[in-house]
């Protein structure tokens, strides 16, 4: 199995003729509860409504998150969970996956340890369609950008609210794919989402974003991703997922951990997908 960026846009083709608003993209962290429930949970999240997949790679210093994607890192690191795990997950799911996209989001530290071009050569043999590295400034990565291009992987860059109009354009310059919008100030998991404000910035990345443009931070509820949904093009749920799974998993014994987590994750995510199905975009967006 290859890596294709036709899977990313054939996913969002997908969601446009169905009439739906917006793409519904869960994030997991590969590794978590334990390694051996990643595969069970991508395949779960497929069959609950999930149309591209971010996996994400568990690294020590996750800057960019707060306490529960944080806590997820940790116990996928104690159970030995790397960069070159994941690829191996992205490679088992692919035996009976061909179609859905396959995100990969995380820090460049596991990258330059592996090398830029093994980790891209490695990531496009798995069949990797995408790759978010929270840390990589679009202005200064051409060259890993290009390779993940030439290998058929979609280079993903994340916007935030106090990015500038040289930085949206930068962006733009290199992101293949989706642009990943960051909906608030500060880590995964934060509240206070303003619908409003995102409306406006999403018109601004427009401007000089011609590709899709998903929305994270924030979104908790059936309610909060319809809202976003309404503006941009995919809706992306990280942290209340994960805390849904480390939920079920806290009251179910070790050898039905797995079992409870793609029950919890499964049940929760079709809510969400339920929502969206009846959601269509606002005529000014």
């Amino acid at each position: 199995m290859t890596s294709s960026p036709k899977r990313i846009e054939t996913a969002f083709a997908r969601v446009a003729e169905s009439g739906r608003a917006a793409a519904l993209v869960p994030y997991i962290a590969a590794g978590d509860p334990s390694p051996a429930a990643t595969v069970p949970l991508m395949h779960e999240l497929v069959r609950a409504g999930a149309d591209i997949i971010e996996l994400g790679v568990p690294f020590s210093d996750p800057m960019a998150d707060g306490p529960v994607i944080q806590r997820a890192a940790e116990r996928a690191i104690a159970q030995g969970m790397g960069l070159s795990g994941v690829l191996a997950q992205v490679r088992a799911f692919r035996i009976d996956d061909p179609v859905t996209p396959v995100v990969l989001m995380g820090y460049a530290n596991p990258i330059e340890r592996m090398g830029q071009q093994a980790f891209v050569e490695r990531a496009a043999e798995a069949g990797v369609d995408g790759v978010l590295v929270v840390d990589y400034p679009p202005e200064e990565i051409d060259a890993f950008a290009a390779a993940l291009d030439k290998a058929g992987i979609c280079p993903i860059f994340l916007l935030a609210p106090t990015s500038t109009e040289a930085r949206i354009q930068a962006v733009a310059r290199v992101a293949r794919g989706y642009v990943y919008y960051v909906s608030l100030k500060g880590v995964t998991g934060a509240s206070s989402l303003n619908t409003d404000d995102v409306a406006q910035r999403l018109a601004l990345i427009r401007r000089h974003v011609s590709i899709p443009v998903g929305v994270g931070f924030g979104i908790r509820d059936a309610e909060s991703a319809v809202r976003v949904a309404r503006h941009a093009d995919a809706v992306v749920i990280g942290s209340k997922l994960i805390q849904t799974i480390e939920e079920a998993v806290a009251g179910a014994a070790p050898e039905q951990q797995t079992q409870a987590a793609v029950a919890a994750a499964g049940q929760w995510l079709r809510t969400i997908r339920a929502a969206l199905d009846q959601t269509q975009h606002d005529a000014a967006a």
